[in-house]
């Protein structure tokens, strides 16, 4: 069954958004008293009933409500974006569906592209949830500079991932059931001063293996070693 997503849902009705009611009424031809499920974005599968469908409107009644549990980990990734918007699109789409919870875009001195199109990630997020079943929608932070984003961060293990063959494979230094931060340079990697200020600032440094990977696959495997690591 096709899923939606309207993340402010009352407690036993609500209307789809014009994007989400024009898919439901014009695409997939839905009539009144067809039911549907709804995402919510934060855990929450819904099975509703429409009501009322006009091509840029559908409201719904909810029959039934299920809310999936929480993780014990949380994974958050912070990246640098690649010139290359289409990458972009393909990692936000990918984290998605391995059910990342949190991305922060960075701003370094080798980074490539200086503005972010965010309203277009979050569609990109958005569609991933649905296709993939994870009822969790990513958060997409806003792009900010790295020393910003170094202030502010706080959480359980903080790890930085650059070319040093020399540091432990990131599997080595994860632990199960921890909220983490991976920080992903760009693709001419982070100038030695930001390396600096990261371990400074609580990060330890982790290999991601002896190739040099794309930033965009860089962050899909550290994302990827956390789940395994956490058996999810």
């Amino acid at each position: 069954m096709i899923i939606f997503y309207q993340n402010k849902i009352q407690k036993d009705s609500g209307t789809l958004s014009e994007e989400e009611s024009k898919h439901c009424a014009q695409v997939l031809r839905h009539e009144k008293g067809d039911e549907i499920v709804i995402f919510d974005g934060k855990g929450g599968k819904h099975r509703a009933i429409l009501t009322e469908v006009t091509k840029k409107s559908c409201e719904f009644d909810i029959i039934e409500s299920k809310h999936a549990p929480e993780k014990s980990f949380h994974i958050h990734l912070a990246i640098s974006p690649t010139k290359n918007a289409d990458r972009m699109e393909w990692l936000i789409e990918k984290l998605s569906e391995i059910g990342v919870d949190e991305v922060t875009f960075v701003l370094t001195k080798h980074s490539e592209r200086k503005k972010l199109r965010l309203e277009r990630l979050q569609k990109k997020a958005i569609s991933a949830m649905k296709q993939s079943g994870n009822p969790f929608l990513l958060q997409l932070n806003e792009l900010q500079p790295l020393s910003t984003f170094l202030e502010n961060c706080n959480s359980e293990l903080k790890l930085i991932a650059h070319v040093d063959e020399s540091h432990q494979y990131i599997s080595d230094s994860l632990h199960p059931n921890k909220s983490i931060v991976l920080l992903i340079g760009p693709e001419g990697d982070f100038h030695s001063e930001e390396v600096k200020k990261a371990l400074e600032s609580g990060f330890n440094a982790v290999s991601l293996g002896q190739n040099t990977l794309r930033t965009e696959t860089a962050g899909l495997v550290a994302c990827c070693a956390v789940n395994l690591i956490n058996n999810y």
